[in-house]
């Protein structure tokens, strides 16, 4: 059974987390730590000679010129985590489809190859937004990797299918959707495997996860992000949960990153829908 590893491209200073704490305006004049991060995160996965999938932001696509056709060169999977990190439900329906679109433009440009897949800032594609998978489909999209079939107080639907599935269907065209790797206990659907459940939780959870997932036939989705290996990016003031929540297990993470990449087999998200049976884009459509 293969999984999937994906990584949410985008810069220390982008998490939601610090909204309200790093001013928007800041952006352009802090510090880029994003290229560093993701040469850390190439060596590593090389070592295993795994195929990952990046979910580029494509602000830092744009400030790091170079930076995505080296991935798409190395052989990984270039998708769209949106341009502006907006989750979407701080979105407009028509300002939602243009950041896809800009997003787009950018990341086929830089890459030469087709980005069918889209992962939302936060995971924001929630019971309010699933207006926005009709958006990913008109624009040609294959899948998405937004539903977060738990609770949480910032994103998730919880009930929402734990294994890959058609999310939505029109006419010829298919959505699929690729949801984050969760673990089922004493009648909960609990997150594993990705961002801080990864960074904080025991290792033995993540792959207690994915073993319990991969003997049901069922491929695992393992998200992370760069910063998330960066013990020396500037520390932001945060109440003390969410500096736990945030800054907690950095430290160990790549020696994690390492010992799941070898326990486990990986691969890209269109790799594992390949393997699922899901087709191709009929037309993508121009951005």
């Amino acid at each position: 059974m293969r999984n999937a590893i994906s990584i949410d491209l985008e810069d220390w200073f982008h998490p939601e987390a610090l909204r309200g704490v790093v001013r928007r305006d800041d952006w352009p004049c802090l510090e880029s730590r994003a290229r560093r991060n993701v040469e850390r995160l190439l060596r590593v996965l090389a070592v295993s000679r795994t195929r990952a999938t990046f979910f580029v932001l494509g602000w830092v696509a744009e400030r790091e010129p170079g930076l995505v056709a080296r991935l798409a060169a190395d052989g990984h999977e270039v998708a769209s985590h949106g341009y502006a990190h907006d989750m979407i439900t701080h979105q407009s329906r028509d300002e939602f489809t243009a950041d896809l679109r800009r997003s787009l433009r950018v990341l086929r440009a830089q890459s030469g190859q087709p980005v069918t897949g889209y992962r939302a800032p936060s995971f924001s594609v929630v019971r309010s937004t699933r207006w926005a998978l009709d958006v990913l489909l008109d624009h040609g999209l294959r899948y998405d990797s937004s539903i977060f079939p738990v609770h949480h107080d910032r994103y998730g639907i919880p009930g929402a299918p734990r294994h890959p599935h058609v999310v939505l269907r029109h006419e010829e065209r298919e959505l699929w959707e690729l949801p984050p790797a969760t673990l089922r206990l004493l009648g909960h659907t609990l997150p594993a495997a990705g961002g801080g459940y990864f960074r904080l939780f025991p290792y033995a959870w993540s792959a207690l996860a994915l073993r319990r997932l991969n003997d049901a036939g069922v491929p695992g989705v393992v998200y992370t992000h760069p910063w998330e290996y960066d013990v020396e990016q500037p520390r932001v003031r945060l109440p003390r949960l969410g500096a736990w929540r945030h800054y907690g297990g950095i430290a160990g993470c790549e020696a994690k990153l390492e010992r799941l990449l070898g326990e486990f087999s990986f691969t890209t998200c269109a790799e594992v829908l390949d393997a699922a049976g899901a087709p191709a884009p009929l037309e993508l459509v121009p951005a």
